[in-house]
């Protein structure tokens, strides 16, 4: 590990300048309609959860995506909290107070992705049963989902993350879900915008939709439906690196008008309908401020901008590091648009120099030809630039390490035997992280600036 200094005087670097302002991974955009209607809520004092500008956000979402009901909240963690007690109540019953609605219960869960993606399941009580990742396009792998369900029959839930913006195998994950009666929380908090081309696209409309037209992509093909249709509960995030922000914020999607209701209840501490302030059920302050939501709102018509301006950086990132050992982040172009969220880099395992990591440091040797994640994270940070480590799986998480972890060829902890000689079980997810990390990827970014960038991962290869 050098520090930023060594990076600046190292002669590898000569002639490239520091950012006089720092060039970040991803930052808010704003446009100015943002503060029209940030000003629309203090000029008409609505500035707690309830206005004009939630309705216009639930609205605006719940027509983009293609869900009939849309659910605003404080944050994208708030909305998966939610949707998965209501699978879990749906599956399991009403808890009593003091416990989760998952309690005694497994669930699977997405292993490489941010931990708010799989720490609401412990929040109600219940076992996470992480499932290895494909290197298709790095989302749950459908054949670890296969072989989770023959360990694990009794599982009912599955929770899916979008991982980067890059839609999963959604088709194979559904097929396996409905073959065992399961239920899925799609998380979409990264993916806002990213469409995924299905077999059967009727599958993922409600009884009784008579508009289709809002949930099929107006992109390409009429099968193209947004990421956030395909679980039986979903959620997107309006957190302030993402690609529409409001600082904060998420939303809960639904089909159904009696979950869309009892998900409003919840979030503003399941008052019942009394004179008085009377609960039979646990609640929460996890409403959406109408403040909050103005941000939102004013974002929203920029949706397809920002992906626009995201694509353009992995395009550019594409192209000029071609010539390197390096591969960008995967997805399936045949069956999927990503919203571009991150741009990633995956450096070929015959292109690591020496790295290791421990818990909170990494030490790396540099060789000639060669680079690690670590190296290229510190060279762009020296130069006034913001990168990021792929997301550690979470079954490498040390507070998650006791739990279960399905790969493709079956249990994925304990496969090593000091008395026999056998096949290493792969481990896809581990590999990534070891192997790859985020570019700076905020749509501000000009197209000289990320030359620069481009220019200081070729030179961390000399």
């Amino acid at each position: 590990m050098n520090t930023l200094t060594d990076y600046l005087s190292d002669p590898r670097f000569a002639g490239i300048e520091p950012f006089s302002s720092k060039v970040w991974l991803s930052s808010p955009t704003m446009h100015g309609d943002e503060k029209r209607w940030v000003d629309d809520a203090l000029d008409t004092n609505w500035v707690s959860t309830v206005g004009a500008n939630i309705n216009e956000v639930e609205r605006m979402t719940a027509e983009k995506i293609g869900k009939k009901y849309a659910v605003g909240l404080a944050t994208g963690t708030a909305a998966l909290h939610l949707a998965i007690r209501l699978c879990g109540e749906k599956l399991y019953g009403q808890a009593l107070a003091g416990h989760g609605t998952l309690e005694g219960h497994r669930v699977f869960a997405s292993d490489m992705t941010f931990d708010a993606t799989v720490n609401p399941i412990a929040y109600e009580g219940g076992e996470a049963v992480f499932i290895d990742t494909e290197y298709d396009t790095w989302n749950m792998d459908p054949l670890a989902l296969k072989k989770a369900f023959e360990i694990y029959p009794d599982v009912r839930l599955i929770v899916i993350a979008h991982l980067y913006g890059t839609p999963g195998k959604i088709d194979e994950i559904r097929r396996i879900a409905d073959a065992h009666n399961a239920l899925i929380v799609e998380d979409a908090a990264e993916s806002f915008g990213a469409t995924y081309k299905t077999a059967d696209p009727r599958r993922y409309l409600s009884a009784g939709q008579s508009d289709v037209s809002s949930s099929l992509s107006d992109a390409s093909d009429e099968s193209a439906l947004q990421t956030g249709m395909f679980g039986d509960v979903s959620i997107l995030s309006f957190n302030g690196n993402k690609v529409i922000t409001g600082s904060a914020g998420g939303v809960l999607l639904t089909d159904s008008i009696e979950d869309a209701n009892k998900v409003r209840k919840w979030s503003t501490q399941s008052r019942e309908d009394a004179p008085w302030y009377q609960h039979e059920e646990l609640g929460y302050n996890y409403r959406m401020s109408n403040i909050v939501a103005g941000v939102i709102r004013g974002q929203l018509p920029y949706l397809e901008q920002h992906i626009a301006q995201k694509k353009a950086i992995y395009e550019r990132y594409r192209i000029g590091l071609c010539d390197l050992p390096v591969q960008m982040n995967p997805f399936d172009a045949g069956r999927s648009e990503p919203n571009w969220w991150l741009s990633c880099l995956l450096i070929n395992e015959d292109a690591m120099c020496p790295f290791v990591r421990s818990e909170t440091e990494s030490l790396y040797i540099h060789e000639s030809g060669r680079s690690c994640p670590s190296e290229i994270l510190e060279a762009i940070a020296a130069f006034n630039a913001e990168g990021r480590p792929i997301w550690k799986p979470m079954h490498m998480q040390p507070i998650y390490r006791m739990h279960g972890f399905v790969t493709r060829s079956g249990n994925g902890r304990a496969g090593s035997n000091a008395y026999i000689q056998e096949m290493k079980t792969a481990d896809v997810g581990m590999d990534i992280f070891r192997r790859g990390l985020c570019l700076p990827s905020d749509n501000k970014m000009t197209p000289e600036q990320q030359d620069r960038i481009i220019e200081i991962i070729h030179r961390c290869f000399q």
